[in-house]
């Protein structure tokens, strides 16, 4: 996925972006939002999320989400 999109579609439910900046590596982005999650957006389009609000990042852009232990 595109970067841009990524941003898109995350700040469009009400999410705010906080920083963008390319990765340590330099092969793509990172980005911080509001609720607490981080994203790693590759250029190859790989998507990551971790951080607290990762869940609700992921739900938008169709990611799989990282099961909660009871």
């Amino acid at each position: 996925m595109d970067v841009d999109r990524t941003i898109a579609l995350i700040t469009a439910a009400g999410i705010e972006l906080t920083d963008r900046r390319r990765n340590a590596r330099g092969d793509g982005w990172s980005l911080s939002f509001a609720n607490g999650a981080s994203l790693e957006v590759g250029d190859d389009g790989k998507v990551s999320a971790a951080g607290k609000g990762a869940d609700a990042v992921a739900r938008l852009l169709d990611l799989p989400t990282t099961p909660r232990s009871a």
